[in-house]
């Protein structure tokens, strides 16, 4: 298989570039399992999960994440 570097990938089409992304997600999903996660990964999702059961009300729609990212440029 003939290597591609990122400037190559800006060859393609937005439609091909979407499907190479795709593709490659493709081959991770596959082996997601054998990703381990770090004791610390794992306790900051622990903490995070337990603050959103402690108060599931307290973040943001990603709509409205969305629009704030979206009117600071």
């Amino acid at each position: 298989m003939k290597k591609i570097t990122a400037t190559d990938t800006l060859t393609l089409s937005i439609p091909e570039r979407i499907q190479l992304v795709e593709d490659i997600w493709d081959t991770i999903a596959t082996e997601a399992q054998s990703i381990e996660l770090t004791e610390d990964e794992k306790r900051i999702i622990d903490e995070r999960l337990e603050a959103y059961h402690r108060n599931p009300d307290l973040g943001s729609p990603w709509e409205n994440v969305y629009k704030r990212i979206l009117s600071r440029q």
